[in-house]
């Protein structure tokens, strides 16, 4: 019979017996070959062995599709200096304690657990749902660790309901360094208290780095970030969702045109209407001849349409544009002017807004910073609560929003 040998790969031990179970598992005895511990109380090398623990069992890396376990007897060694002369069993630096696995096991299942559920790691390794949580938990912290983190740079903040339709809002906090985005804090609520709290709780050193916090305009996230980070730091409203309500005041029109014109138009050519709504929602250089030929038969029939879609262009087109701050202030400016002497009233709603986030809104044009990194994790929250089938904990969902963002570069 062919014999081939493969590593332990676990440093500091004797393996003392093999042996293969009638369920197929791999059980593999070994011996420490570290003489001597530190005591538990006065942390001094010990070197007088006192007899062995009980037997720790732990899982390993499976081999061939086998599971394999680790089974050890820790040496105990009894301290002469202490009173009492107390005995400490020796730990290996392989495995926690805690732990019913091996570190690299406890490893292998958290890489297991990204982009994955608890439920489908249990299922293929054939642990309990708690052993894979406590791997979770053994590993990944709740709550951010500022010791790891050398800089912010852009922090952004944003809400995500955790119920759909329940209102049970959660704040999700990040920072983009490069083209690496971190997750900061998943806080309970978003009332401003509760984010200038958790801003006032970054370490000093790390308030120094932020240049800039993107938000949406609710008032409570903008509020909070101007009072911790004062005037040396940017708050600036993300024009995605900006484009977002002057978008929607156009779709608010085109409904309005398109329920006049189906009573107005025949039905043959109301028919050329067809998605127009999708239609108008695309970007101009993205449109096919056939979508062009719609637009022109919408316009014909509702130039005041075609006027307020030239003008929603027109303010994109602002934004696309790599000018600086006063300039696109008086763009914009100029734009306003425009939608004025138009005679539109779709857009007085949004003017407003305008008029009250101009400054936090044209902050965008001095760094061209968005909290487009903080929507896309949003969508990755999106599936982790579809994956998960909900997670209500905001504990937990910290720790898988982590794990889902850092999982490979720290276990692959």
């Amino acid at each position: 019979m062919a014999i081939f040998e493969i590593p332990l790969d676990i440093p500091d031990v004797e393996i003392e017996n093999v042996e293969l179970t009638k369920k197929g598992d791999i059980i593999i005895t070994v011996v420490s070959t570290i003489e001597g511990t530190h005591c538990h109380k006065c942390g001094r090398e010990i070197s007088k062995p006192y007899g062995h623990g009980k037997t720790i069992k732990l899982r390993h890396l499976s081999i061939l599709g086998m599971n394999v376990y680790i089974h050890i007897r820790p040496v105990r060694y009894q301290c002469t200096h202490c009173a009492g002369k107390p005995v400490t069993t020796q730990t290996l630096n392989w495995y926690d304690p805690r732990s019913p696995h091996t570190k690299v096991y406890d490893n292998h299942i958290l890489l297991e657990m990204v982009n994955s559920t608890v439920e489908d790691v249990s299922i293929k390794e054939g642990l309990g749902y708690e052993a894979v949580m406590g791997s979770l938990y053994r590993y990944i912290d709740t709550e951010v660790s500022w010791d790891g983190i050398e800089r912010l740079d852009v922090i952004g903040l944003d809400e995500i309901s955790l119920k759909k339709g329940h209102g049970d809002f959660v704040t999700i906090v990040t920072s983009r360094v490069a083209a690496k985005t971190t997750i900061l804090a998943v806080l309970k609520g978003r009332t401003k208290e509760t984010v200038k709290k958790f801003l006032s709780s970054i370490p000093k050193r790390l308030k120094k780095t932020v240049k800039a916090v993107c938000s949406d305009m609710y008032e409570g996230y903008t509020n909070a970030a101007a009072e911790v980070f004062g005037k040396d730091v940017k708050i600036v409203v993300d024009r995605f969702h900006v484009a977002k309500l002057y978008r929607n005041d156009l779709d608010g029109l085109r409904k309005k045109e398109i329920k006049r014109l189906k009573k107005e138009l025949s039905e043959e050519e109301f028919k050329k209407l067809k998605n127009v709504m999708w239609i108008l929602r695309k970007d101009v250089d993205e449109l096919t001849d056939e979508e062009l030929e719609v637009l022109k038969c919408l316009f014909r029939h509702s130039p005041i349409l075609e006027l307020a879609y030239k003008l929603c262009n027109d303010l994109t087109d602002i934004f696309e544009d790599d000018i600086s701050k006063s300039v696109a202030t008086c763009r914009i400016n100029d734009w306003k002017k425009k939608v004025k002497e138009s005679g539109l009233k779709c857009f007085n709603r949004f003017i407003s807004t305008l008029d009250k986030y101009m400054d936090k809104i044209t902050n965008y044009f001095i760094n061209r910073q968005t909290s487009g990194f903080v929507e896309g994790l949003n969508n990755k929250i999106k599936v982790i609560k579809r994956r998960c089938y909900g997670i209500l904990n905001i504990k937990h969902l910290f720790q898988r929003i982590y794990l889902d963002l850092e999982g490979y570069s720290l276990y692959a």
